[in-house]
């Protein structure tokens, strides 16, 4: 019982918070096409009656015939089944255009009209079935907390290592921030991620990660507290301004903390008298382009072998979820179950240039 009173509130909270990807046309766009469908159909019934003019009569007639605007109201009375039967076809040649040609047209200028309305009126069921199926299905996804500077580069990162869209969730509190967020296909959540409710809405008891990025540490503090509660087993990467919140944070369950400041400052440093160090420090945290550091599992051939004698550049070994380092002799040769962190190509060599 307390169970299915934990899902309807869960359920109640999801419909104001989680929003799936918007489609790829906007509401505006997509009336504004079927509205030229519409008028489309309107004029090409138009010009139909008004080409086969002679087989119609105008009971209000005064001698003129049928101009085209009398097609045209002719037309908009028709297709609108209003029908006031001031014009009506009285030859059979008229009759059959009206049943083969106009009665089709009709029934799309309706559908048209109908289901733009219908479509507007059943948007917020349409997408709470969508979040409905997407909870159900979600399993070992990324969650960002924060869509700022570092949040963004986190998400660039993971798509282009290869990741679906569908498979990140973005939870930040400002709508301009998630509106981005979901123009580029991702998840979102609208709320403060400190609370528990609001990161069961993301799914973080089924996640496989979580990066939090917020502006604040003591804000960093209360995600991972809260993260790590819901989700033992879960991974937990964070950034923080000031290095003396590390410790704090590693006690509070994070996996792994980044410390930006300090991070941008080594660089910044270094970039002073080796300015190369850096650039090639850059391409190798651009997933996308030049090269990249990857991870990979350990072929079969190469178990017993060394790393350092492997055509990969390998810079590490993780061994029972811990890296060593590739000239640390305990991993001189390499066993089954390990995995290889290397320096791949991320793009062919005719296009770093």
């Amino acid at each position: 019982m307390n169970e299915r009173l934990r899902r309807r509130v869960l359920d109640r909270e999801t419909a104001g918070a989680l929003r799936m990807p918007d489609p790829t046309l906007g509401p505006v766009v997509s009336l504004v096409r079927r509205l030229a469908v519409a008028l489309g159909a309107l004029f090409a019934t138009a010009l139909i009656v008004w080409l086969s003019r002679e087989g119609y009569v105008d009971n209000n007639d005064d001698g003129s015939g049928i101009s085209f605007l009398d097609a045209l109201y002719y037309a908009t009375v028709s297709l609108s089944t209003t029908g006031y039967g001031d014009i009506v076809p009285v030859t059979s040649a008229t009759r059959l255009v009206t049943t083969v040609v106009i009665t089709p047209l009709r029934l799309l200028f309706l559908i048209v009209l109908v289901g733009t309305t219908v479509e507007l009126l059943t948007e917020r069921s349409r997408q709470a079935y969508r979040i409905s199926r997407w909870r159900s299905r979600v399993r070992d996804h990324t969650i960002i907390v924060g869509y700022g500077t570092k949040g963004r580069a986190a998400v660039d990162t993971l798509l282009g290592d290869g990741a679906d869209p569908s498979e990140i969730v973005v939870v930040d509190t400002d709508r301009t921030q998630l509106d981005a967020a979901s123009a580029l296909g991702l998840i979102t959540v609208n709320g403060n991620a400190t609370r528990s409710s609001v990161l069961r809405v993301a799914g973080v008891p089924y996640a496989s990660a979580i990066v939090i990025a917020t502006n604040r540490d003591d804000t960093a503090v209360l995600v991972t507290l809260t993260a790590r509660e819901l989700a033992p087993k879960i991974t937990i990467v964070v950034a923080v301004r000031e290095s003396e919140n590390v410790h704090l944070l590693r006690q509070s369950g994070a996996n792994s903390v980044i410390v930006s400041a300090e991070t941008a400052g080594r660089l910044l440093g270094v970039a002073t008298t080796t300015p190369s160090v850096v650039e090639v420090i850059e391409d190798l945290l651009t997933p996308d382009a030049g090269f990249a550091i990857s991870e990979r599992p350990v072929e079969e051939t190469e178990v017993g072998g060394s790393p350092r004698h492997l055509p990969d550049i390998v810079l590490g070994v993780v061994r029972n979820n811990e890296l060593v380092r590739v000239d640390h002799s305990s991993v001189d040769a390499l066993e089954r179950g390990d995995r290889l962190l290397y320096v791949r190509r991320a793009s062919p060599a005719d296009e770093d240039d």
